[in-house]
């Protein structure tokens, strides 16, 4: 005897799908560079909203979520946690004033592999995967471990900033268990070309590279 299971998306589905797209839209409203040093003069408040001012971190934290969800555990968390952790050795870099060649370039690097990975359903061995992150994250952190200094109250600043990016890691895995749905996984690597294509865009618009 056949059942037929009902797929269709519940109300309450609905609702938070409603909500992912929302926050899609509030990432491509918002500035195309987060590492400009504005706004970095307050404490916990700036440190939270710092990430989510700029396209290319705030879509490089989103994809970090959806490409560990796609791949599954142990990846769908050990992503998010290879991220910020290497993302603070660069901040320590940054700091120090250890120069980085390429800081933004690899920025924006992050942005375009993580949307291809996406967008291609790469099933990179857990090394690599992580390996990846990891040395993005190196990156990420430097452009912010410089523009710390500048705070206020630099620990009440990295805190807000470390927060908000776990949250944008969480918003990625949630948009990334949409591959459960019908199609979901079609969506999903529709969502890694648009991350790949706006992080060309991000690249191409930056100074000596156009």
């Amino acid at each position: 005897m056949t059942q037929h299971l009902n797929v269709a998306p519940t109300p309450q589905k609905l609702s938070r799908y409603k909500s992912y797209a929302g926050l899609l839209l509030l990432c491509f409203a918002a500035s195309a560079n987060a590492h400009s040093g504005e706004g970095v003069a307050g404490g916990f408040i700036s440190g939270f909203l710092h990430p989510l001012s700029g396209l290319d971190h705030l879509l490089a934290m989103v994809a970090v979520g959806i490409w560990g969800a796609t791949l599954g555990r142990p990846l769908v968390w050990a992503l998010p946690v290879a991220f910020p952790m290497l993302m603070v050795v660069g901040g320590v870099l940054g700091i120090a004033q250890v120069p980085l060649p390429f800081v933004e370039v690899g920025i924006a690097a992050s942005v375009i592999v993580l949307g291809l990975s996406i967008a291609s359903a790469w099933r990179a061995p857990m090394v690599i995967a992580v390996g990846i992150v990891a040395v993005f994250g190196v990156f990420h952190g430097h452009a912010h471990g410089t523009e710390l200094p500048k705070t206020a109250a630099p620990a009440a600043y990295a805190a807000g900033f470390v927060i908000s990016t776990g949250l944008l890691h969480l918003a990625g895995i949630a948009i990334g268990l949409v591959k459960g749905l019908p199609r979901g996984g079609q969506v999903l690597r529709a969502s890694g070309g648009v991350i790949a294509a706006a992080g060309v865009w991000i690249l191409a618009g930056m100074p000596g590279v156009a």
